[in-house]
Formats: structure tokens, sequence, C-alpha cells
């Protein structure tokens, strides 16, 4: 399952980033707590967070590509919300949240920031990522507006920096499932931006 890397910033630009080789990846009983464990180094050990997210997108396709239990590990999405969420790991004094994300066909996110670094893997089905930034006028302090847009496919992963702005949609006739593992959400920095209202709320 190879695919391609990509960064979204604050300014809302995508890039595309150099991508490891899958098979140069692959790695015999490569499991979950590894993996954290690993992260849990990169996180103690490199402090520029413009070094850190390549090695962290490296981990998070190592996983993929080797552990078939993570690829498996999701719920369907929900009859009402059209969403579902398994967490995979959140304990407490550990700065990560791990966990798969199903969206049924159709089904879009709001427009929000996360607050922290995040990096998304997607497993199964598509999905369409908005890329917005601030522009804020005098009467209009939040105003955002948007910089451009990606079909992301399996394979594919994208990762965050924590002033990144975006909203995501399940595009396709499945559902879209992905991998996604985070930092450790500022709550003060963390919003929900409304483009018609111009308001951003804490999220």
């Amino acid at each position: 399952m190879q695919g391609r890397d990509l960064l979204v910033t604050g300014d809302g630009k995508l890039q595309l980033c150099k991508s490891a080789r899958a098979w140069d990846l692959l790695r015999d009983n490569y499991r979950l707590y590894r993996f954290l464990t690993e992260v849990e180094d990169v996180l103690n050990d490199v402090d520029d967070e413009s070094s850190r997210l390549p090695e962290l997108r490296m981990l998070v396709r190592r996983l993929i590509v080797n552990s078939y239990w993570v690829n498996s590990q999701y719920l369907e999405p929900d009859a009402q919300t059209g969403t579902s969420v398994l967490l995979m790991y959140d304990e407490l004094g550990f700065p990560l949240t791990v966990q798969t994300v199903a969206f049924a066909p159709g089904t879009s996110s709001t427009i929000h920031n996360h607050g922290t670094w995040g990096i998304v893997a997607v497993l199964k089905g598509q999905e369409k990522n908005t890329f917005w930034r601030r522009n804020p006028s005098p009467d209009a302090q939040d105003k955002i507006e948007a910089t451009g847009e990606v079909n992301l496919l399996p394979g594919d992963i994208i990762s965050f920096t924590p002033d990144a702005i975006h909203c995501v949609e399940a595009v396709g006739d499945e559902p879209t499932v992905t991998f996604n593992i985070y930092g450790e959400t500022d709550p003060k920095e963390r919003f929900e931006f409304n483009p018609v209202t111009h308001i951003a709320k804490k999220f």
C-alpha cells in the first residue's frame, strides 16, 4: 500500500514530502506497542517540528504496512451521524491519541484545526481534504478562505501542523476509514470555523 506523504501548514499550503518505500519498512512482528514506543522516542529526542513530523509519518507508514490488525480495527459508520471513532490508545500522562475513524460516503466534518500536530493515514475508501487559512479583516478577525483541496486514497498519509485548518469529506461509494494519531491538544488553540459568519469557536 504505497501512497503519498503530504503536509498541511497553517498558511493553507499543501506540500508533497519524500516518502519511504513500503518494502524498506517491512518488519516482522511490528505491533502497535512497538510503534508507540518509537513515537515516544521521536517526541523525546526531536524538538524541531519540521524534523519531527517526517519521522512520525515514516513510523505511521511502517505500522500500516506491517500490521494487518491495525488495518482491520474500525467500526462501521453510525447510521445517525455518518461517522464512528474507535479509540485505540489514549493514556493519561502520555500525550498521544490514536484512533481509527470511519465516515459514510458523503459525510463531511466541520472546518477545524487540531491545536496539535496530527497524522492521518487512509486505510480504505477516499477522502477529500479541503484546506483553509486565516484571512482576518478589521470587522472579522476569524475570517478564513479556502486555499485548495486534495483527494486522498488508501496508502496516502497526510500530516498537519497545530494551526493547519481543514475539513474532510468521504467521497466515493464506500466508507472512508483512516488511522489517526494526534499529539497533546492545546484546548485554547483548537477551533471550529464558520466561513459564513466568520466566527471561530472552541472545538
